[in-house]
């Protein structure tokens, strides 16, 4: 991964200018594999030990290798991968984005007829390939891909690239930890805030009422602290777990990983974030990138200057550096906890630039919490009616007495940080929580936790992390949620947060004022005024195998969760408690995905694309993740091509292994006999 792939020569205009002739990959593609005898391949899963932070820890690895070596594939041909486990416990590998056999896919209990790779065994995987682009490949057992099972998997087309470049790096973030990732686990269990070091505290408090103009403004600020801790909620609570050392290729920031260029050249940097649980903001100061395919698939070049990459995401990106000098690749985590960073310079060696400061980090608002909430009564897909575990989903609300009215414009940014890039379109007015009489929470006793004693235990700190003042509000004790009774607001029941409204509801209508429903596809990054930050909208697939057509039906998908728990699930269950959803094959769904959480959320369908509804018609994206905002409903289209049984996930590790997962199963409806 650090040495360049020179290819055709040519000046990113020209390259841009080609494109219109590309062809996407599609699961209706057959492979063309003539008589060519398949490849094969050689993966030995074992365990390892790996020094990110000065200490060796254990950790798994791929053929010794952390990220594992680099799957180079052609369009076209047939592959025979043997996966050697020599683990003390059974493992697998997912071929993430790829379009082939259930049988083939890697999920144990899900994928048809696989059940693992038992410890000791060697299993073979054989499949055609019948797309092209940038993917990657990863354990689907247990934790181990925060332990390091995971590589790039790159498919060179058939056909000629319709952009050219001269040098081809692959640049794959992921986030370490030297914690046992199974002790993340019991840690988020016991203490969901536990890895949260940007708590609110009272010394943090005493500065911000410092810093503010007047007493109205400080009026504000203390009603806004009595409603977040009235509702056992935490604003800065933006990723699960913290502490991480955040790495390029498997290198921390020190250890620079560096592209080499000439001045001059076109640089295609494939980025894959295979972080377990970290969304990163990417940019590059001083180059504009030209982002030419998303999820393996070939998009109109469309140029930013910025970009949010989800967990399991990919994004091809074009850069033109001039002047011969060293450029910072920078990913900063959404919750502002750290930089992976690499760098663009003419040779190697360089020390990495000093890191910048951290933009603000974000703090939630009313309006993450979206709308009304409950279920919408659509289809789930289930074979039987479903019924919503207790706890796991909110009762309804109540919002007779809130006044939204004052509302409208809340920011999911940091303290009045300005929207980024077109087409953001969304006013940055902050929320005022002094004038909303109306909500007592007070009142918002958890009946079950009435009579409970504050939580006792101390966390450990974390490699990396930070301590907190003695004076700091005590949020393990509240549990951040609040069960509440029927007719309040339950957000520990929401799991951080309520559902937001389909689109197009009218809040007024409702008696809710004027509160807005948050844009599912803006991207809030935090850049300057002006800056380019690219959202789903811009993406225009080059090419659609799929006719643009009505769903055949809409399947509701809420995620749903309780945060004071750890407990994570689809529709009020988990997976150890749900259904299958079944689709039928040749059939088009739209599945609704309703966040009912304050988290972000990649939702990842195994085996089909999936096509979000942003508005670009026959152009509409096809991806194989789609990450849904907090507190908002986003739609994607679905076409079941693909027999057989897929997984259905959010790719956030933690909250999959705690129950947001269902298994898809795409059957051929059955014939009814003919009378005789």
């Amino acid at each position: 991964m650090s040495e360049g792939r020179l290819t055709r020569r040519g000046a990113l205009s020209a390259s841009i200018a080609a494109i219109a002739s590309s062809q996407v990959p599609s699961a209706l593609a057959q492979p063309r594999i003539g008589r060519a005898l398949p490849r094969e391949f050689n993966l030995v899963l074992e365990h390892s030990t790996f020094n990110v932070t000065g200490r060796a820890r254990p950790a798994m690895s791929i053929n010794g290798q952390i990220p594992g070596p680099v799957l180079r594939f052609r369009e076209g041909e047939e592959v025979i991968i043997n996966a050697a486990n020599k683990l003390r416990e059974s493992a697998s590998i997912h071929w993430h984005g790829l379009i082939l056999p259930s049988g083939q896919d890697g999920v144990p209990g899900i994928s048809d007829g696989f059940q693992g790779i038992p410890a000791g065994t060697t299993h073979q995987y054989r499949f055609p390939l019948v797309q092209s682009g940038t993917y990657w490949y990863h354990s689907h057992s247990g934790v181990q891909e925060q332990a390091g099972i995971y590589a790039p998997l790159i498919i060179d087309p058939l056909r000629p690239d319709p952009y050219a470049h001269d040098r081809d790096y692959i640049v794959q973030l992921s986030d370490w930890t030297d914690e046992n990732p199974e002790r993340i686990i019991s840690n988020l269990k016991r203490d969901p805030g536990y890895y949260n070091y940007n708590k609110r505290t009272l010394a943090s408090l005493i500065q911000e009422l410092r810093a503010a103009p007047d007493a109205t403004a400080r009026s504000a600020i203390i009603a806004d602290r009595r409603m977040w801790g009235d509702m056992r909620m935490d604003p800065t609570d933006i990723e699960d777990v913290g502490g991480y050392t955040y790495l390029v290729n498997g290198r921390p920031p020190e250890r620079n990983f560096t592209a080499v260029y000439r001045p001059g050249e076109t640089v295609r940097l494939r980025f894959i974030n295979s972080g377990a649980m970290s969304h990163f903001d990417v940019r590059i100061p001083g180059a504009e990138m030209t982002v030419v395919q998303a999820h393996g698939n070939n998009v109109r070049p469309v140029t930013v200057d910025e970009f949010r990459i989800a967990p399991a995401e990919t994004y091809d990106v074009l850069v033109r550096p001039v002047g011969g000098k060293q450029y910072q690749i920078l990913a900063e985590t959404i919750g502002r906890q750290g930089f992976a960073s690499a760098s663009l310079a003419t040779q190697e060696g360089l020390p990495m630039l000093p890191l910048p400061p951290h933009r603000p980090r974000p703090v939630l608002t009313m309006a993450d919490m979206g709308g009304p909430y409950g279920p919408t009564g659509l289809d789930r897909g289930t074979p039987l009616p479903e019924t919503d575990r207790p706890g796991q989903v909110a009762p309804p609300m109540d919002m007779s007495g809130m006044d939204h009215s004052s509302m409208a414009g809340t920011s999911h940014s940091a303290h009045g940080a300005a929207p980024a890039g077109p087409p953001q379109g969304s006013t940055a007015a902050a929320v005022d929580h002094a004038n909303m009489p109306g909500m007592d929470h007070s009142a918002m006793v958890s009946p079950q936790n009435s009579g409970a004693q504050p939580q006792q235990g101390r966390r450990q700190r974390p490699q990396g992390g930070r301590s907190q003042p003695a004076s700091a509000l005590d949020h393990a004790a509240m549990g951040h949620g609040m069960p509440a009774p029927a007719q309040a607001m339950n957000h520990a029941a929401m799991g951080h947060g309520a559902p937001a409204p389909a689109q197009g509801v009218d809040h007024a209508a409702m008696g809710h004022g004027s509160m807005p429903a948050s844009d599912p596809f803006t991207n809030d990054v935090g850049a300057p005024p002006g800056a380019r930050v690219l959202s789903y909208r811009h993406l225009r697939a080059l090419s659609n195998p799929y006719p643009v057509r009505q769903p055949n039906r809409v399947i509701e998908v809420r995620l749903t969760g309780n945060m004071e728990r750890y407990i994570w699930s689809i529709n009020g269950n988990r997976l150890s408690e749900a259904q299958p959803i079944i689709l039928n094959y040749g059939e088009r769904v739209r599945m609704r995905f309703i966040n009912e959480t304050m988290m972000n959320h990649p939702m990842h369908l195994h085996g089909v694309w999936m096509q979000p509804q942003v508005g670009n018609g026959s152009e509409n994206p096809l991806l194989h993740v789609v990450n849904v905002k907090p507190g908002t409903t986003l739609d994607v289209d679905v076409e079941a091509d693909a027999e057989g049984g897929w997984g259905f996930h959010c790719h956030l590790l933690y909250h999959m292994e705690a129950g947001m997962m269902r298994k898809v199963e795409i059957r051929r409806p059955a014939r009814v006999a003919s009378a005789p």
